[in-house]
């Protein structure tokens, strides 16, 4: 079962996204959706591709990148789901990607694949500890992705990382743009991704160019207009696919601080 205040936050985020007070069948769908693409990560991380229907897009942006050899990191958010995208990449020969998290959390999930996976590796890279950033810049350098969440506020190095507060679904919250300036930081492009569950067994996978910063630039407030353009765009792409797919917004907690 569901944790009351998960029900509560569910039934508050499905008024914003629906417009309406959502119904008993709407609030029970929200949930059976996100207990479905759970279920799901069992069968993608022991590799049963051949039980779904994956339709995915974007695949020449990515093949773009990896010729280029220079990795991206692929921003994603608390939609969808994360093992459908990695399932997707499994057919496309040298694409290698590594999520960017904190250890905690890394440990924590990694230990619920692998119990159900044995054989299962999630490349992970911790942050927030001396060094991380460097890493990233290592993996990236030897053609990996690097994929990150940025739908939650992390707290990080307050001199490089903000929240910013921008409207979304029709009241305030508040975003981190500590991932673009860390690809604005490490020069790389920044590309959107998304696994939406469609029902049944079907997901359709998505990729999406988000922001570019491979250019240099000089000019620190340009930079900074640019890093703001790119967490507005980001935003406005999660409003999109909340009006698209409601019920695949998995952010169970008080995300507008009501």
């Amino acid at each position: 079962g569901f944790a009351p205040s998960a029900r509560r936050h569910s039934a508050r985020y499905l008024q914003r996204a629906l417009g309406h007070a959502p119904t008993l069948a709407e609030r029970y769908r929200h949930l059976h959706t996100f207990a479905s693409t759970v279920l799901d990560r069992v069968y993608f991380v022991r590799g049963a591709l051949h039980e779904f229907d994956l339709q995915v897009s974007g695949t020449d942006l990515i093949d773009a990148t990896l010729a280029e050899g220079r990795g991206a990191f692929l921003l994603g958010a608390h939609i969808g789901s994360f093992e459908a995208l990695h399932a997707a990449g499994e057919s496309r020969p040298g694409m290698r990607v590594a999520m960017v998290m904190y250890p905690d959390n890394a440990r924590l999930i990694h230990g619920v694949l692998q119990s159900v996976a044995p054989q299962f590796k999630l490349g992970i890279i911790p942050i927030g500890r001396p060094g991380s950033t460097l890493a990233v810049r290592d993996w990236l350098d030897d053609g990996g992705l690097a994929g990150l969440l940025g739908d939650r506020f992390l707290p990080g190095d307050p001199a490089r990382t903000r929240s910013v507060a921008l409207p979304f679904l029709g009241a305030m919250a508040r975003f981190s743009d500590g991932p673009l300036r860390l690809a604005q930081l490490l020069r790389r492009r920044v590309i959107f991704m998304v696994g939406l569950y469609r029902g049944g067994r079907r997901y359709d996978v998505r990729f999406e160019a988000l922001a570019d910063f491979r250019e240099r630039v000089d000019d620190a407030a340009l930079r900074e207009r640019l890093v703001q353009q790119a967490l507005q765009a980001y935003v406005a792409q999660l409003e999109a696919l909340v009006h698209e797919a409601p019920y695949n917004w998995f952010n169970f907690h008080d995300f507008w601080k009501d």
